[in-house]
């Protein structure tokens, strides 16, 4: 299913037609660069761009509550370096702001508009209308995996990661129908993911580009 961190797929015009595509049916079957961002960055690289913790962390964030039926997983949760695990935190929030929103038909949900800023913010939220126009919201479980992180300053970094979307589903508000419920290739979806850390310590999404059926993702 096209859902989330396929957000952009090099720009922001590309969102509405993802957002009607169907977990791993869509029709978005561009193959681009499989590279994710952070995760061949060599051994020494990420740790020694990473800066100290610095600046205090004041920010109160929303509790975020996604019915029954809808799952994330994240792997890894931590690395054990307090600069990328708190990076790691606030990625996945993010993606379950974005569900919480497409739930609630919501492209405003306070608690999605927290986690993004500027490009991100408004990617966002054309993500969500298109589930709301669509008439659709969201199912199952998705597994982010090979997360990794490359910190660039003390206020800028990237993520990258797969997302599995094999057991996660688009579903027909009014019938209950459920979308692209075969598994292919593109069930599996490589993001990028930059991100930005405003005044009270949250790491927002200021951009995101996606590669659906990359072959690095795939099991």
């Amino acid at each position: 299913m096209n859902r989330r961190p396929t957000l952009i797929a090099a720009t922001l015009t590309a969102v509405a037609a993802l957002s009607l595509s169907a977990c791993g049916g869509g029709d978005d079957t561009s193959e681009g660069n499989d590279k994710i961002a952070g995760a061949d960055t060599g051994g020494d690289s990420a740790a020694s761009a990473s800066p100290s913790v610095s600046a205090s962390d004041s920010a109160k964030r929303p509790t975020i509550e996604l019915p029954s039926d809808v799952k994330d997983v994240f792997t890894p949760e931590k690395t054990g370096n307090p600069v990328e695990d708190a990076i790691l935190r606030d990625n996945a929030e993010l993606v379950r702001a974005l569900d919480a929103a497409i739930v609630a038909q919501d492209p405003h949900l306070p608690a999605l508009e927290f986690y993004t800023e500027g490009e991100g913010a408004v990617a966002a939220e054309k993500w969500v209308q298109g589930f709301k126009d669509a008439g659709w919201t969201i199912t199952g479980t998705t597994r982010y995996f090979d997360r990794a992180v490359k910190v660039n300053s003390e206020t800028s970094a990237a993520i990258g990661y797969c997302a599995d979307e094999s057991k996660a589903h688009s579903k027909v508000i009014k019938t209950g129908e459920l979308k692209g419920t075969k598994v292919t290739k593109d069930s599996y979806v490589a993001y990028n993911i930059e991100v930005a850390k405003n005044k009270v310590g949250v790491w927002e999404l200021v951009e995101i580009t996606s590669t659906r059926g990359a072959t690095g993702c795939q099991p």
